[in-house]
């Protein structure tokens, strides 16, 4: 399953407590350093998500860890009559509900807070759920998992984007630069978190991925796996069905 990383590795806190803490101080300002850090692609990453999704026309989705809801509210694109952005950091959440608000979709998405392990919802609730570079913030990924394939639907859509790590020269070893040296440094540049970026980007990298996380997935119940790597290995989207 991976290396254990917590954000602050000097706290007693378990992970789900740290993550959320991390999140609810970097809210603010995620949104603009995610886009300097990626250098806009996950937007692309994230359009690709949003079409996969679409073509099973669902009345229904769930996006789960969705922090700032910038998934959840492209999910609205979809044509569903409801989308539910789930997160663990009111902060983020805050942030999202702005963001629904500015566009007009409060009659469409709706931003709650909830814990991916102990998901509120009845099971066989979703035709669709996501997410985005959440699956490695979970403290348990086989609970987290098996929750979301309880609530979704009988044939329903799951799609996961996450980051992995490139295979092929020189795409890896520029990876591992970014993610070692340069990324860190642009956190504590922007971030009132000093550790959250460098954690962002050690637990990028332990993270299973590729065939190893498909395994996950089979482990969980999940069938009709597919792996699709995204920008060189970057990054990667996995679809899988119930």
């Amino acid at each position: 399953m991976g290396t254990k990383i917590k954000p602050y590795q000097n706290s007693d806190q378990g992970k789900k407590e740290q993550v959320t803490q991390m999140f609810d101080t970097i809210s603010e300002n995620y949104d603009n350093l995610n886009r300097v850090i990626s250098f806009g692609i996950d937007k692309k990453w994230r359009k690709r998500v949003v079409q996969l999704v679409a073509e099973k026309t669902p009345r229904t989705i769930l996006d789960v860890a969705t922090g700032t809801g910038d998934l959840a509210i492209s999910m609205a694109q979809t044509g569903a009559a409801q989308v539910i952005g789930l997160d663990l950091s009111p902060g983020m959440l805050e942030v999202g509900k702005d963001k629904v608000k500015a566009k007009k979709l409060d009659g469409i998405v709706d931003m709650v807070i909830g814990d991916s392990e102990n998901l509120p919802f009845d099971d066989n609730s979703f035709d669709a759920i996501t997410v985005a570079f959440g699956v490695r913030n979970f403290e348990n990924l086989q609970k987290g998992l098996q929750e979301i394939y309880r609530v979704l639907n009988p044939n329903g859509i799951f799609v996961v984007l996450e980051t992995s790590v490139p295979t092929k020269f020189p795409f890896k070893q520029g990876y591992h630069l970014y993610c070692n040296f340069l990324l860190p440094i642009i956190g504590k540049l922007f971030s009132r978190d000093k550790s959250a970026y460098g954690y962002l980007s050690k637990s990028a990298s332990v993270f299973p991925h590729g065939t190893d996380f498909n395994n996950i997935l089979a482990k969980s119940g999940f069938i009709g796996i597919e792996n699709m790597p995204q920008t060189f290995g970057a990054a990667s989207i996995y679809v899988a069905t119930k």
